[in-house]
């Protein structure tokens, strides 16, 4: 075997189930890890040879456990909204908290091991907006990018026909008329979650270094960069033969 290898957190989710299947049927990678408070019924995958599942409890992680894969890249899906959490405290905890900690547990402990980290963030993430959610996303990429990873934020819009467990905010159903709108005048605003997915996929098998310049580009917070890709650019990564 020589391939990647990928550790997926949030993989039971509205965009990580789409990421799951497109990295087991990827023949970029040859192991994949499902790490999660819950799993997906091996059932319902494809390629589950090259899977590796395990439960964990956020509250208690054992990044000995975790750090023993070796991953060379993660992808981080995990997220949450308020209503579904039930207090800002716990929204933050699930949204930015966990992340961190998965993220901080999965690195490498070798200096000169390269390792990849595709996050899931936002349209509008700033970690000095008023407004929890956005400001919570932009803390979050301000923690992962400080870790050493090659860290890659993909800040995705709307996402269209997304399958969710819980029930979402009201507004999320009153808006959905307008980003499609909108849609029909820039790429910028909504995305199809299996378009994400294969977005994702492809950044965490080139990195940046391999994701074409016109498809990324690079954000500095408090001295540190990392590579953004935005709902434009993360169609147009999907889009690629």
């Amino acid at each position: 075997m020589t391939g990647l290898s990928a550790l997926i957190f949030g993989a039971t989710g509205a965009s990580g189930r789409y990421l799951l299947r497109e990295l087991l049927q990827s023949d970029k990678f040859d192991r994949i890890g499902e790490y999660g408070r819950r799993v997906t019924p091996s059932a319902d995958l494809p390629g589950t040879e090259k899977l590796e599942q395990k439960v964990i409890d956020f509250e208690n992680l054992d990044p000995t456990m975790i750090k023993k894969g070796k991953w060379d890249v993660v992808f981080i899906t995990l997220g949450s909204n308020s209503r579904a959490a039930g207090s800002p405290e716990a929204f933050e905890k699930i949204d930015r908290q966990y992340v961190l900690d998965v993220a901080q547990a999965a690195k490498s402990e070798d200096p000169d091991r390269k390792q990849r980290l595709v996050y899931l963030s936002s349209g509008g993430a700033n970690s000095k907006s008023r407004f929890l959610y956005m400001r919570s996303k932009g803390l979050t990429e301000d923690g992962l990018a400080s870790m050493g990873y090659d860290f890659i934020s993909i800040r995705a819009g709307f996402l269209m026909d997304a399958e969710r467990d819980s029930v979402r905010p009201i507004a999320e159903y009153l808006i959905k008329p307008f980003f499609s709108f909108v849609s029909y005048f820039t790429t910028a605003a909504q995305i199809p979650v299996p378009s994400l997915a294969r977005g994702m996929r492809r950044a965490g098998e080139l990195g940046t270094p391999g994701i074409p310049p016109t498809m990324r580009s690079q954000e500095t917070h408090d001295g540190v960069s990392f590579t953004l890709i935005d709902n434009s650019q993360a169609l147009n990564l999907a889009a690629m033969p």
